[in-house]
């Protein structure tokens, strides 16, 4: 989201990256990991499937918000992607380009913007991947980066504030008030954070309030002062996570580094690279030691991680593109449609074709 608000950081400009089908060096690649995900399959069962579903049972399948050839990529909403913005702050009201819009945002993604959004008043239905969730105000809306999300917001009543901010903001901030940007990361596991009073909204919405007076006037040290304005912004948001919590305490501590470095890794290189083997050796790590390191960090092994995020890229292309089941087989890489079938089966327990039927494509 956003354009017509106050922002510090660089001027936009596009890149979109092509994809090729595998050759011969790609099928075997593609075999070896065949060979790979079955043989860790034993490993895996439909206990611990259904209960990481079960986690967010109140999120139910959505329809799509975008039927096109490929998922929008932005730098904000209608802009563009940037992949050199770099310390970018941007703040703006959620009515001032929803309502340009018809109080719709279509689903997209970001390549690096994470987003803050405060609903003050009325609400609406977000996508949030293949997902969708109902909100009413007051609330908190969290988007990291690179998740396919939209909006359709109850019209002419909704508004609040939309933040966004590059992920590199926390390394100028240092690390004692960096942290609290990494660890909005955390909490953004559930994108829907209620607000239990209007005090909780009114205090978030001041400081907002003040990130965008010093956008907008732009006097001397405002640079400074928007980091310090995010990470109160974010300290905030991280406290109501932990208070939100219904049973027991929750701790937030900042996510694994080489588990971070993983995911950032797998982001860049999963159409191509499926092997343990490769992100290993990246890490400058053997493949049992970073399968046994990622598995005791999160609880899954590497090679789920892996499987996981190529699962995820082919639900969004199902959910919320028209491309046929065979151009997104062959744009992830697999060696032809039938495996990608195959995969998606034993992930998920039903084809692409249903899978995309039952969510109303």
């Amino acid at each position: 989201m956003a354009s017509n608000g106050a922002a510090a950081g660089n001027p936009a400009k596009q890149h979109e990256p092509g994809q090729q089908r595998l050759g011969q060096g790609g099928q075997r690649r593609q075999d070896r990991w065949t060979a790979e995900w079955e043989t860790e399959a034993s490993h895996r069962r439909g206990g611990r499937l259904r209960s990481k579903l079960a986690s967010r049972a109140r999120l139910a399948y959505a329809y799509p918000m975008a039927t096109t050839s490929a998922l929008p990529l932005f730098h904000l909403y209608g802009d563009p992607p940037d992949d050199s913005a770099f310390d970018f702050i941007h703040i703006e009201t959620i009515a001032s380009r929803s309502s340009v819009h018809d109080w719709t945002i279509r689903a997209h993604r970001h390549r690096n913007l994470f987003q803050v959004l405060l609903i003050e008043l009325g609400g609406g239905e977000m996508s949030f991947e293949t997902a969708t969730v109902t909100f009413t105000a007051p609330a908190v809306i969290l988007v990291p980066a690179t998740t396919a999300h939209g909006f359709r917001f109850t019209p002419k009543v909704t508004d609040g504030w939309v933040v966004s901010f590059t992920e590199d903001v926390a390394d100028a901030l240092g690390d004692q008030s960096g942290e609290a940007l990494a660890r909005l990361k955390a909490v953004a596991v559930d994108p829907l954070l209620p607000l239990a009073t209007s005090a909780e909204s009114r205090r978030l919405a001041m400081l907002c309030e003040d990130l965008n007076e010093e956008a907008s006037l732009a006097r001397e040290g405002y640079r400074l002062a928007m980091r310090g304005l995010l990470a109160l912004i974010a300290i905030e948001v991280v406290r109501l996570g932990v208070s939100r919590a219904r049973t027991g305490v929750v701790t937030l501590a900042r996510a694994d580094a080489r588990v971070e470095a993983l995911r950032e890794l797998v982001d860049e290189h999963f159409r191509k690279e499926r092997l343990i083997s490769f992100y290993a050796n990246k890490l400058a790590m053997t493949p049992d030691r970073l399968n046994d390191h990622v598995k005791r960090a999160t609880g899954v092994t590497a090679g789920h991680l892996i499987r996981q995020r190529v699962l995820t890229e082919a639900k969004r292309q199902l959910v919320f593109t028209s491309q046929q089941i065979h151009e997104i087989a062959y744009d992830l890489a697999f060696s032809d449609p039938s495996h990608f079938t195959r995969f998606f089966r034993k992930q998920t327990g039903t084809t692409p074709q249903a899978f995309r039927e039952g969510r109303g494509g």
